[in-house]
């Protein structure tokens, strides 16, 4: 049986907004989840939401339908969280609310897929009647169980769950909760802060709130709502209708756990709606490596909405033309209690595959596949006061290449979060990076190339051992170009102690052992004998393209002395292929 995410709810009759007035006030309430993302930010015990960015916040009308989204944060929260309000509206009523409550949980299945993100939702009130929600959604840096990792083999190994419930009750603290989350966790005082974080988040975003309906003179936002909902909605579904009536199928691989997973698409386009539709991809797997339906519809219309509506503003009306279903119990469709704490690793996936789906009917509009996740580096162990310490950093490798520009180096797609600089990972843990640096030919070869990878040596101080969880991919199924473009380089994961990662899982290391992390390219686009000499020249330069690979895999001859392009040569290395 297939089941389906879509959004049905009836949008009111749309009040007619003098055009100026409705620009002032959609950029007043972007300002304004802005200042909600940014105090959430700024007020963050960790670098995970400090420094990589990954959360989401955005302001809902009362009827739990999402209007308005900070610029920053990821899709996998962004529109996970679109979704949830209804969840929660379900167990807590709205006239069961009142000033002062705030609603949590870190249900897989009901918000962003996985247990290390919570999501927290702060219902606005003028006066003694609702108005609307604040929401927002952050990893934490540890929710007990094994920690952040693939070896579960369900979720009640992978830590804490906390269904939907009030952290706040009117205004107090819901002390046993918090007691609870602290007993479970290894890292009590930065999980308990991002918490905190999480409110006072919100609660500037209701105050700002409330100072633009006063401005306004708005006694409810829901008219403003439905204006914009409806506009979006309007112009997704234009763009929906420029694509071709027709079928778009595409499949791809993920290195997986155990066996490597098959991703199959197919995307239905009928008028101005899209079903895209995930039956044949891989079964449920028995590790943490799963996907949850409320994960697969975010990354899914995020991708939709890159090729066909960048434009267009992310909130409710946007998903409203494109339906997502999977089967039950296959990896994008995973059930309770299936293991589901590395999800992103096949969820970022999901773009690359839409992208291909797509190429031949929007070949200007997507991108080559690119390392498609962010590696995930949980280091733990004892520091020499035989306390517990535990450390989490994101890196990304490049990006695909793009029908006119090159890929991005080192940069996280689909996800968008940021690297962690060097030293902020050496100042609050005992990792110390030996080494960072561009992956020399990792990008692949085309007239533009696939984004690099990057190379990473770290070890640990001290003289205990210590252990390391790696969530990372494309070891063994590299990254694809278009139209002629070479694959990306792979990846590759060895430690000092000569073991070379196969697979995923946690591992031990002794004192003063080290780790070398190779993160993979992103795919080239077009024919790399099609690029400009010229260009081909300026990476050798940059230390992108060693000489050896110019000539292999651009047709450009370059003197190793010189750096000087020899045209004769090149030409007919080029005219002899």
């Amino acid at each position: 049986m297939d089941i389906e995410i879509t959004f049905d709810l009836e949008v009111s009759k749309v009040t007619t907004i003098d055009p100026i007035q409705l620009e002032v006030m959609w950029n007043r309430l972007i300002a304004v989840v802005n200042e909600q993302a940014t105090a959430l930010m700024r007020t963050s015990f960790t670098t995970i939401v400090r420094e990589s960015g990954d959360l989401s916040a955005g302001v809902f009308d009362t009827r739990g339908n999402m209007i308005a989204q900070a610029v920053t944060g990821t899709p996998g929260h962004i529109n996970a969280m679109a979704t949830c309000i209804h969840h929660f509206l379900a167990v807590y009523p709205s006239d069961t609310l009142v000033p002062g409550d705030v609603l949590i949980t870190n249900d897989p299945q009901k918000t962003s897929g996985h247990l290390h993100d919570f999501t927290v939702i702060t219902p606005v009130f003028q006066e003694e009647r609702l108005v609307g929600f604040f929401g927002n959604t952050c990893h934490v840096l540890d929710i007990g169980g094994r920690g952040l990792g693939t070896d579960a083999k369900s979720v009640y190994e992978e830590g804490l769950f906390v269904p939907i419930t009030k952290l706040y009750d009117a205004g107090q603290e819901n002390s046993e909760l918090v007691k609870l989350i602290a007993a479970n966790v290894r890292t009590p005082e930065p999980v308990l802060g991002d918490i905190h974080a999480q409110v006072a988040g919100n609660d500037v975003g209701g105050r700002r709130l409330l100072e633009f309906m006063s401005e306004f003179g708005l006694e409810s936002i829901e008219p403003l709502a439905d204006e914009i909902i409806f506009r979006s909605e309007k112009a997704m579904r234009e763009a929906i209708s420029r694509l071709p009536d027709g079928s778009f199928e595409n499949a791809v691989y993920s290195d997986g756990y155990e066996e490597p997973v098959r991703l199959q698409v197919k995307i239905d386009k009928k008028g101005d709606e899209l079903w895209v539709d995930w039956t044949g991809s891989s079964p449920e797997s028995k590790l943490g490596i799963n996907v949850v339906l409320n994960y697969t519809h975010a990354y899914t219309t995020y991708a939709v909405k890159c090729a066909l509506a960048p434009e267009v503003p992310n909130n409710e009306g946007s998903f409203r033309p494109v339906h997502v279903s999977a089967p039950e119990r296959c990896i994008l469709n995973a059930q309770h209690p299936a293991p589901v704490g590395a999800r992103h690793i096949i969820g970022h996936f999901l773009p690359g595959a839409i992208f291909g789906a797509l190429s031949e009917a929007l070949p200007d509009s997507v991108m080559a596949e690119g390392a498609a996740n962010i590696w995930i580096n949980q280091f733990s162990g004892r520091d020499e006061a035989d306390k517990v310490w535990t450390y989490v950093w994101f890196s990304a490798g490049g990006t695909g290449a793009r029908p006119n520009k090159d890929g991005i180096n080192a940069t996280a797609f689909p996800s968008g979060i940021s690297g962690v600089p060097a030293e902020v990972i050496e100042s609050l843990s005992p990792v110390v990076m030996h080494r960072r640096e561009f992956r020399q030919d990792s990008g692949g070869p085309g007239k533009f190339r696939g984004g690099l990878g990057q190379t990473m040596e770290v070890s640990v101080r001290g003289e205990r051992p210590f252990s390391l969880s790696p969530l990372f991919d494309r070891t063994r199924y590299a990254a694809q170009g278009y139209q002629g473009g070479q694959p990306g380089g792979f990846g590759r994961i060895e430690a000092s102690t000569g073991e070379v990662f196969e697979r995923k899982g946690v591992r031990d290391f002794p004192a003063g052992a080290g780790v070398t992390l190779e993160l993979p390219g992103g795919g080239g686009f077009f024919d790399p004998f099609s690029r400009e000499p010229m260009s081909v020249l300026e990476d050798v330069v940059d230390g992108l393209v060693s000489v050896e690979a110019a000539r292999s895999d651009y047709g450009v001859a370059i003197d190793a002395a010189t750096f000087e392009v020899d045209e004769d040569q090149t030409a007919s290395l080029r005219a002899g292929r």
